[in-house]
């Protein structure tokens, strides 16, 4: 059985790598809607995270997913990094006082929901709230890793069809529509990347 240790080592390794390889993807997706730096955002505070991996690894998984998000806060501009710090934060923390770790899907929920808060989103307004509630409906299911994966990234996708209701993007109204949200997109590969690791060391 792997040691938090060991996954909280390979899921930093992961995340890193899919950001840094797509960063310029993710630029491209948000000049068309927005300031154009979501990638160059993205790979500061994953590269932020990859470089303290070691003292990461030595906590306690609750700590270590915590202690992740307010890197990321710190460290990634714009509305990203409050938005993914509060959802690391509140899963740790969530983790950290609950006896059963197993039932993941109702701590995803509940850190999902702190993350509308914070950024007074909803389903619907074109955000990485896109992605986040169709993956913890999955999560709901029990689905497997890789139909998770696959939700995540078609739930991506479907924000083309949106209007932008929050951040830069909402400034553009209707022209909003046909562009994928790049918030959306980094979550989709984030998610992608989680399940792809989880399942090489347990399958599902």
């Amino acid at each position: 059985m792997q040691t938090d240790r060991e996954l909280v080592l390979g899921l930093i390794e992961a995340c890193h790598e899919a950001i840094v390889i797509h960063a310029d993807d993710l630029c491209e997706l948000d000049r068309a809607i927005g300031d154009g730096d979501h990638g160059t955002n993205m790979r500061r505070g994953c590269e932020a995270v990859y470089l303290d991996r070691e003292r990461l690894c030595s906590l306690p998984l609750p700590q270590a997913i915590e202690t992740i998000g307010m890197t990321l806060v710190m460290s990634v501009g714009g509305a990203s990094g409050p938005l993914y710090g509060t959802l690391l934060i509140e899963i740790g923390r969530r983790l950290g006082t609950r006896e059963n770790e197993a039932d993941f899907a109702t701590i995803l929920g509940e850190a999902v929901d702190a993350v509308a808060r914070r950024g007074r989103a909803h389903a619907g307004d074109k955000t990485l709230l896109d992605v986040l509630y169709p993956v913890q409906t999955e999560m709901v299911r029990q689905s497997a890793l890789i139909n998770i994966a696959k939700r995540a990234e078609v739930s991506a996708q479907l924000t083309a069809d949106m209007k932008a209701m929050r951040g830069r993007a909402s400034f553009l109204g209707d022209r909003s529509i046909g562009h994928v949200d790049p918030g959306a997109s980094s979550c989709a590969l984030l998610t992608t990347a989680i399940c792809r690791y989880l399942r090489e060391y347990r399958p599902a």
